[in-house]
């Protein structure tokens, strides 16, 4: 039986996790830590070199507890979240804290495109949006509020490619892992020319993005001596390039079929499927290159999604921690068990997740409504829930359409997947089956079977499925819940962002 490692990098914790071909979690060894570090509201932050202590504490901590395994590893993997941006200087050393995916600062748009793609980006109607995406270039903000911070950088790099370059001492990166606000092309797997329609909307000097790129399954390099002595990994230990986490997460479950759909229940809700077929999901927003060669994995983002369980639980649920704690559970198991006699559409409640707005609707806030006097602190929870899912399959459907692909079932992944009523909700809403694999590490998962592949284990990602993917549980959906809820989408739930869509705009002024 052959072992391999991979540490799976989140925004609010760590996890080293040695897998076997057969999909068995061997050993696990996770450290949680402050997720942001915020100088003013909507500012997330966080020290670089921090995620490499915590890198080197977990794989020491596997070294010195499992010998055994860390010498029989085959190779190491490492997956991490996306649109983290680190700026290095002429040494490769960070300049700034890193500026988070979730960080909400805008930065300044008010000098103009280019004549060429101002024109035709307000002829698509995609003007309102580009200039969302311009004020979210984090590089665009540090130009402009930090300019004795940016005359030092001379590279731009993801926290993927940061932590490359600390394991095996070169700046490189998988093209599965270069999303998000800098000037990549998905479609090609490559860094835009400066002849390229979207170059100017990024306004990345391409001298500092264009690192080394390479594809899932690659060999980015290997550990040294040095790095072995801060790590405890063996010497010449082989980093084989996975992807982010989000699509590690997507083969984890097995979404590879036509019919199947990824659906993450973490910090950020997402839905994806495979396609061997280029297409974006929505205009401007690109489909992302896979952990599996030659797919594309299109995405529907909820921006803060289980997230806004964190929220709620801090906010209003404070007390349950000490409940849960005398039961020895969580927080959320307890609300959980709230919910279950709280009936499908919440006696009226309706939420609108956009706590923090996507790309074509940068005006949208959260909203709830149908407020009674007999509805409980347990019906806003559950309408939470019921809210990201009914915006996750307003995303699937549209992806659906635009794909040309039917989805007949649904898989799982994330905190929220291990709750058997938050499952069950879904199946519900989705009208579709729900399947829950048997390890809650589904990212680290689909990063393991990328790095069998790679070694020879298997000679396809399809065989590394068949192995390691294990369907423990399907949830069916209830027919009473599922017409309901289908009433409540369509009548109620689709109409809402347009119905408010004006006074969000008036909040914004």
């Amino acid at each position: 039986m052959s072992n391999v490692l991979v540490v799976d990098v989140g925004t609010q914790s760590m996890r080293g996790i040695v897998f076997d071909d057969k999909g068995n979690l061997l050993v696990k060894k996770q450290v949680k830590y402050k997720p942001y570090l915020s100088k003013e509201n909507g500012y997330m932050e966080q020290d670089p070199d921090m995620y490499w202590e915590v890198f080197c504490s977990i794989t020491k901590a596997i070294a010195e507890e499992r010998p055994d395994l860390m010498d029989s590893v085959l190779a190491l993997s490492v997956d991490t979240f996306r649109d983290t941006v680190v700026l290095l200087d002429e040494h490769n050393k960070p300049v700034r804290n890193a500026i988070l995916w979730s960080d909400q600062r805008t930065a300044d748009t008010s000098d103009p495109l280019p004549l060429k793609q101002r024109f035709l980006f307000k002829l698509v109607g995609m003007d309102r949006p580009i200039r969302a995406i311009r004020s979210k270039v984090k590089t665009r903000w540090v130009m402009q509020n930090e300019p004795e911070v940016w005359a030092r950088v001379r590279r731009v790099v993801h926290i993927s490619a940061y932590l490359n370059y600390r394991i095996t001492g070169k700046l490189i990166d998988c093209y599965s892992s270069s999303m998000g606000h800098i000037p990549f092309d998905n479609k090609g797997k490559k860094w835009f020319t400066k002849h390229s329609l979207l170059y100017p909307v990024f306004d990345v000097p391409l001298e500092y993005a264009n690192i080394t790129l390479c594809a899932p399954g690659d060999v980015m390099g290997e550990v040294s001596e040095q790095v072995a002595a801060q790590t405890g990994l063996p010497v010449g230990l082989k980093l084989i390039a996975s992807g982010s986490d989000k699509g590690c997460e997507t083969l984890g479950v097995g979404c590879l079929q036509r019919n199947v759909a990824s659906i993450s229940f973490g910090t950020s809700s997402s839905v994806q499927f495979s396609t061997n077929r280029y297409f974006e999901p929505e205009p401007f927003m690109p489909a992302y290159p896979a952990v599996m060669k030659g797919y594309y994995n299109p995405e529907v983002q909820i921006f803060r999604g289980y997230w806004m369980i964190s929220w709620f639980k801090k906010n209003f649920a404070e007390h349950l921690e000490k409940v849960a704690a005398e039961q020895g559970r969580s927080a959320e198991e307890v609300m959980n068990d709230e919910i279950t006699n709280i009936p499908a559409g919440c006696d009226g409640l309706v939420l609108q997740p956009f706590w923090q707005a996507g790309l074509t609707n940068p005006e949208a806030r959260g909203a709830i409504i149908g407020f009674s006097d007999f509805h409980t602190r347990a019906h806003v929870y559950r309408a939470i829930i019921e809210g990201i899912d009914f915006a996750l399959r307003e995303g699937l459907e549209r992806m659906e359409r635009r794909g040309r692909q039917h989805i007949e079932y649904i898989s799982v992944s994330g905190g929220g997947s291990q709750s058997d009523v938050i499952c069950q909700i879904a199946a519900d809403i989705f009208n579709r089956p729900v399947r829950r694999v048997q390890t809650y590490e589904t990212s680290g998962l689909g990063a393991a079977m990328v790095t069998f592949v790679a070694c020879g284990v298997f000679d396809t990602t399809e065989q590394a499925i068949s192995a390691m993917v294990h369907y423990t549980d399907t949830f069916t959906p209830n027919p009473t819940n599922a017409k309901k809820y289908d009433k409540i989408y369509k009548d109620i739930y689709l109409k809402l962002y347009g119905k408010l869509q004006k006074f969000y705009l008036e909040l914004d002024k």
